[in-house]
């Protein structure tokens, strides 16, 4: 597979993760390898109500520590689902959500440089 496939499989996974375990899917997630790292982003992942939550300080606070925690629970499910595609031990696993524009970061780390990997198949 090209690193764009790849890039293209892990978004699939990382979307089904969404749906299936945080019980939402984003509208839009863009996948980039770099070197070790897999930097995914999903846009448009806040229910209306975590949303309307976020209109507020507290509120904030509270979607954060949900969705940290939901993310937390799920984490060795996500990882294996990244690993069947990339086929690399996980390293790290690390997420942030942005209540202010809707998106949310994943970022993993694998133990090899996956750009050389592919430079050489």
């Amino acid at each position: 597979m090209t690193k764009g496939q790849i890039e293209a499989k892990i978004s699939e996974a990382v979307s089904r993760f969404e749906i299936e375990y945080m019980g939402r899917g984003p509208k839009q997630v863009k996948t980039i390898i770099i070197q070790d790292m897999i930097i995914i982003r999903l846009k448009g992942f806040l229910s209306q109500s975590e949303q309307k939550l976020s209109e507020n300080p507290n509120g904030v606070e509270l979607v954060k520590k949900v969705r940290a925690t939901l993310f937390e629970n799920g984490r060795e499910y996500l990882e294996s689902l990244v690993k069947q595609v990339v086929n690399v031990n996980i390293v790290s696993t690390h997420s942030d959500v942005s209540t202010k524009t809707g998106e949310k970061i994943i970022l993993v780390t694998v133990e090899e440089n996956l750009e050389d990997i592919l430079k050489t198949k």
